[in-house]
């Protein structure tokens, strides 16, 4: 029996009649003339090589073999149907699994409070944080490994495209009773003597470039690396040093205890970024999470700052 020329369409017409016991009416819910539905049952029958309904002058019923083959074409179309919704919730980006790639302090704070709020419009949309390493995160967006991924401004080559998402000041993290604690500013030549600790080789690369780029007389001393951010603020909140790190990182430093300081005379800025490859079409709900990134990650920002300032 080739049933490859069954269709649809016809299983429509079936099931219509079977529950409406009437041509024209199932006609009507279908939107298709009585002659119309009486040919889809034909051509159905002749598939089958049964016939579905016996017909009478005041009733329609199904045959016995028409009612044991009606749950088969009720089970077609219901997966019919759940496969359309599946179409148009991925259209709409109302569902689909996006893996998000982004360093400890925007994977622990920024991410997990975005997906929240993300979810109550999009439930069967599933957001995976995948904790990345800033030097990675590059090359993961461009391999494939992330569809989306959030860090610093950085070179990305050909394939990937990094769109902004916000400004944030490098700042200083110090102990209350830290020398420099009873500035509201502190300028680069304050920092001269001051003994700091920088989270990870990116975090001292940055700290380095500014160093270089500042007048002789502002050039700050060596520093100390730890792998962990955590681990420079539980350093800074002992009075063992001071740590530089950008303005976001106020989501991790209040419970340290610590005080912030802006730092001028020049004020350095971090951007944050939303990479995205430019190689691999994205899925609708990885580009609708990557729109609703760009818009609430700037927001997240403002408001860690306005906290950071209590």
């Amino acid at each position: 029996m080739p049933l490859t020329r069954v269709t649809l369409r016809q299983f429509e017409a079936l099931v219509a009649i079977a529950e409406l016991h009437s041509f024209a009416e199932a006609g009507n819910r279908l939107g298709l003339t009585s002659s119309a539905i009486s040919q889809l049952v034909a051509e159905l029958e002749s598939v089958l090589g049964f016939r579905i309904f016996d017909r009478t002058t005041r009733r329609v019923a199904l045959s016995s073999a028409g009612r044991d083959f009606l749950s088969s074409a009720e089970s077609v179309l219901r997966y019919v149907q759940a496969a359309e919704k599946t179409a148009d919730d991925l259209r709409n980006r109302a569902a689909g699994i996006v893996r998000v790639g982004a360093p400890l302090v925007l994977a622990s704070m920024a991410l997990p409070a975005a997906i929240r709020e993300y979810a109550a419009s999009r439930p069967k949309v599933v957001v995976r944080v995948v904790d990345t390493p800033v030097d990675a995160l590059i090359d993961h967006v461009a391999n494939g490994d992330l569809d989306i991924a959030i860090g610093p401004n950085r070179a990305t080559g050909a394939h990937v495209a990094g769109t902004p998402a916000f400004d944030s000041p490098w700042v200083l993290w110090c102990a209350p009773e830290h020398p420099l604690a009873r500035r509201k500013r502190v300028r680069w030549t304050d920092l001269r003597d001051t003994p700091l600790v920088a989270a990870g080789r990116d975090h001292e690369r940055s700290v380095a470039q500014m160093r270089q780029s500042a007048p002789p007389d502002a050039r700050i001393t060596s520093i100390d690396v730890v792998d962990n951010v955590t681990t420079a603020l539980g350093v800074a909140s002992q009075g063992l040093a001071a740590t530089l790190t950008p303005g976001y990182v106020a989501a991790l430093a209040h419970p340290f205890g610590l005080l912030m300081r802006r730092v001028v005379s020049p004020e350095t800025i971090r951007q944050v970024c939303v990479y995205r490859s430019l190689s691999r079409a994205p899925s609708p709900a990885a580009e609708g999470f990557a729109q609703f990134l760009l818009e609430w990650l700037p927001q997240w920002n403002e408001r860690i700052m306005e906290t950071a300032k209590t």
